[in-house]
Protein backbone atom coordinates (compact mmCIF):
# COMPACT_ATOMS: atom_id res chain seq x y z
CA UNK A 1 0.00 0.00 0.00
CA UNK A 2 1.54 3.06 -1.27
CA UNK A 3 2.01 5.67 2.30
CA UNK A 4 0.61 9.24 2.08
CA UNK A 5 3.53 11.58 2.21
CA UNK A 6 1.35 14.55 3.47
CA UNK A 7 3.44 17.17 1.68
CA UNK A 8 3.34 20.39 3.86
CA UNK A 9 1.94 23.83 2.36
CA UNK A 10 4.77 26.84 1.99
CA UNK A 11 4.63 28.73 4.99
CA UNK A 12 3.86 32.81 3.78
CA UNK A 13 6.70 35.06 3.80
CA UNK A 14 7.22 37.29 6.46
CA UNK A 15 9.12 40.60 6.20
CA UNK A 16 12.25 40.81 8.16
CA UNK A 17 11.09 43.07 11.57
CA UNK A 18 10.02 44.28 14.12
CA UNK A 19 12.77 42.06 15.56
CA UNK A 20 15.24 41.71 13.02
CA UNK A 21 17.61 43.96 15.54
CA UNK A 22 17.02 41.68 18.72
CA UNK A 23 18.45 38.66 16.30
CA UNK A 24 21.24 40.06 14.48
CA UNK A 25 22.55 42.98 16.71
CA UNK A 26 21.25 42.27 20.38
CA UNK A 27 23.55 44.78 22.27
CA UNK A 28 22.07 47.82 19.79
CA UNK A 29 18.70 46.62 20.86
CA UNK A 30 19.53 46.80 24.27
CA UNK A 31 19.91 43.27 24.97
CA UNK A 32 23.69 42.85 26.71
CA UNK A 33 25.35 39.87 27.40
CA UNK A 34 24.75 37.94 24.42
CA UNK A 35 27.83 38.89 22.48
CA UNK A 36 30.38 41.46 23.53
CA UNK A 37 30.06 43.48 20.48
CA UNK A 38 27.00 42.75 18.06
CA UNK A 39 28.51 40.68 15.22
CA UNK A 40 29.75 42.63 11.93
CA UNK A 41 30.24 46.28 13.93
CA UNK A 42 34.08 45.87 13.08
CA UNK A 43 35.71 45.22 10.54
CA UNK A 44 39.37 46.24 10.53
CA UNK A 45 41.90 46.51 13.16
CA UNK A 46 45.37 47.92 13.36
CA UNK A 47 46.71 46.02 11.41
CA UNK A 48 44.57 45.80 8.19
CA UNK A 49 46.31 46.78 4.96
CA UNK A 50 44.52 49.41 2.68
CA UNK A 51 42.80 52.66 2.23
CA UNK A 52 40.83 53.27 4.86
CA UNK A 53 37.54 54.46 3.97
CA UNK A 54 34.35 55.67 5.78
CA UNK A 55 31.20 54.70 3.90
CA UNK A 56 27.83 56.39 5.36
CA UNK A 57 24.45 56.37 4.19
CA UNK A 58 20.55 56.38 4.57
CA UNK A 59 17.70 53.69 3.73
CA UNK A 60 14.82 56.18 2.04
CA UNK A 61 11.94 54.90 1.64
CA UNK A 62 9.10 55.81 -1.43
CA UNK A 63 8.11 58.79 0.34
CA UNK A 64 11.34 60.24 0.82
CA UNK A 65 12.17 59.38 4.74
CA UNK A 66 14.37 57.50 5.94
CA UNK A 67 14.02 54.30 7.59
CA UNK A 68 14.77 53.89 11.00
CA UNK A 69 14.86 50.56 11.48
CA UNK A 70 16.65 49.19 8.68
CA UNK A 71 19.67 46.90 8.58
CA UNK A 72 22.31 46.59 6.30
CA UNK A 73 25.19 44.38 5.49
CA UNK A 74 28.26 44.30 3.61
CA UNK A 75 30.58 42.13 1.43
CA UNK A 76 33.47 42.49 -0.45
CA UNK A 77 37.20 42.18 -1.38
CA UNK A 78 40.11 43.09 0.81
CA UNK A 79 42.69 45.89 -0.65
CA UNK A 80 44.43 43.44 -2.74
CA UNK A 81 40.88 42.06 -4.73
CA UNK A 82 40.76 38.54 -2.32
CA UNK A 83 37.75 37.26 -0.51
CA UNK A 84 37.80 36.10 3.19
CA UNK A 85 36.45 33.07 2.12
CA UNK A 86 37.16 29.56 2.00
CA UNK A 87 35.80 29.80 -1.82
CA UNK A 88 38.50 31.94 -2.55
CA UNK A 89 41.29 29.60 -4.31
CA UNK A 90 43.23 33.17 -6.06
CA UNK A 91 45.54 34.15 -3.18
CA UNK A 92 45.18 34.41 0.75
CA UNK A 93 43.32 37.04 2.11
CA UNK A 94 44.22 39.74 4.63
CA UNK A 95 43.84 37.93 8.15
CA UNK A 96 43.15 41.69 9.53
CA UNK A 97 40.19 42.44 7.47
CA UNK A 98 37.07 40.87 7.73
CA UNK A 99 35.23 41.17 4.86
CA UNK A 100 31.82 41.72 6.31
CA UNK A 101 30.27 44.33 8.16
CA UNK A 102 26.55 44.62 9.86
CA UNK A 103 25.43 48.05 10.74
CA UNK A 104 21.36 48.96 11.88
CA UNK A 105 20.35 52.37 10.70
CA UNK A 106 20.26 54.77 13.52
CA UNK A 107 16.39 55.02 15.39
CA UNK A 108 17.16 59.18 15.48
CA UNK A 109 18.19 60.05 11.88
CA UNK A 110 18.32 56.74 9.58
CA UNK A 111 21.96 57.17 8.94
CA UNK A 112 24.25 53.67 8.93
CA UNK A 113 28.54 53.81 8.80
CA UNK A 114 30.75 51.35 7.92
CA UNK A 115 34.43 51.46 8.60
CA UNK A 116 36.49 49.61 6.02
CA UNK A 117 38.80 50.16 3.30
CA UNK A 118 38.48 50.60 -0.43
CA UNK A 119 38.57 47.19 -1.71
CA UNK A 120 40.73 46.08 -5.13
CA UNK A 121 39.56 44.79 -8.30
CA UNK A 122 38.00 41.18 -8.62
CA UNK A 123 37.03 39.27 -11.88
CA UNK A 124 34.10 38.94 -12.92
CA UNK A 125 32.88 35.52 -14.54
CA UNK A 126 34.69 35.91 -18.04
CA UNK A 127 37.87 36.84 -16.23
CA UNK A 128 37.63 41.07 -17.08
CA UNK A 129 38.07 43.19 -13.84
CA UNK A 130 35.04 44.37 -12.35
CA UNK A 131 35.58 47.88 -10.74
CA UNK A 132 36.31 48.23 -7.08
CA UNK A 133 33.14 47.73 -5.07
CA UNK A 134 31.28 46.58 -2.16
CA UNK A 135 27.91 44.21 -2.21
CA UNK A 136 25.11 45.70 -0.16
CA UNK A 137 22.35 43.92 1.20
CA UNK A 138 19.29 45.62 2.90
CA UNK A 139 16.05 44.13 5.18
CA UNK A 140 13.67 46.03 7.39
CA UNK A 141 10.21 45.65 7.89
CA UNK A 142 7.95 46.15 4.80
CA UNK A 143 10.92 44.31 2.61
CA UNK A 144 9.67 40.50 1.72
CA UNK A 145 13.30 39.62 0.40
CA UNK A 146 16.53 41.32 1.24
CA UNK A 147 17.51 43.66 -0.92
CA UNK A 148 20.83 43.21 -2.99
CA UNK A 149 22.72 45.65 -4.52
CA UNK A 150 25.95 47.31 -5.25
CA UNK A 151 28.25 50.24 -4.47
CA UNK A 152 30.86 51.30 -6.85
CA UNK A 153 33.42 54.68 -6.06
CA UNK A 154 32.90 58.03 -7.36
CA UNK A 155 36.62 58.21 -7.98
CA UNK A 156 37.26 55.46 -10.11
CA UNK A 157 35.46 56.63 -13.41
CA UNK A 158 37.56 54.99 -15.90
CA UNK A 159 37.48 51.53 -13.82
CA UNK A 160 33.38 51.77 -13.60
CA UNK A 161 33.36 52.58 -17.33
CA UNK A 162 35.31 48.72 -17.79
CA UNK A 163 32.89 47.18 -15.10
CA UNK A 164 30.85 44.55 -16.81
CA UNK A 165 27.43 44.84 -14.54
CA UNK A 166 27.38 48.88 -14.66
CA UNK A 167 27.21 48.01 -18.30
CA UNK A 168 24.27 45.85 -17.98
CA UNK A 169 22.20 48.15 -16.49
CA UNK A 170 20.11 49.31 -19.47
CA UNK A 171 18.44 52.99 -18.64
CA UNK A 172 22.51 54.61 -17.96
CA UNK A 173 21.41 57.34 -16.05
CA UNK A 174 20.71 54.99 -13.55
CA UNK A 175 23.65 53.43 -13.53
CA UNK A 176 24.46 56.34 -11.18
CA UNK A 177 22.23 55.07 -8.63
CA UNK A 178 25.43 52.70 -7.84
CA UNK A 179 27.95 54.91 -7.78
CA UNK A 180 28.68 56.73 -4.41
CA UNK A 181 30.36 60.53 -4.29
CA UNK A 182 33.64 60.72 -2.16
CA UNK A 183 34.04 63.86 0.22
CA UNK A 184 37.61 63.46 2.15
CA UNK A 185 37.43 59.56 3.41
CA UNK A 186 33.95 59.09 3.55
CA UNK A 187 31.99 57.62 0.63
CA UNK A 188 27.94 58.82 0.61
CA UNK A 189 25.15 56.08 -0.47
CA UNK A 190 22.04 56.48 0.16
CA UNK A 191 19.98 53.76 -0.94
CA UNK A 192 16.34 54.83 -2.24
CA UNK A 193 13.77 51.69 -2.34
CA UNK A 194 11.24 53.34 -4.46
CA UNK A 195 10.79 56.66 -6.52
CA UNK A 196 12.65 59.05 -8.97
CA UNK A 197 16.07 57.83 -7.44
CA UNK A 198 14.97 54.54 -7.15
CA UNK A 199 18.21 52.30 -6.22
CA UNK A 200 19.18 49.45 -8.82
CA UNK A 201 18.98 46.38 -7.30
CA UNK A 202 20.54 43.09 -8.29
CA UNK A 203 19.12 39.27 -8.39
CA UNK A 204 22.78 37.91 -9.41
Amino acid sequence: MVQDLGYLKESPSQTAGPYVHIGCTPNFAGITGVYATDLGSSMVNGRTLGERITVRGQVIDGAGAPLKDALVEIWQADAAGFYNSPSELRGTADPNFTGWGRCPTSPDDGIFTFDTIKPGRVPYKDGRKMAPHITVWIVARGINIGLHTRLYFGDEQEANAEDPLLARIEHRQRAATLVAPREGSVYTFDIHLQGEKETVFLDI
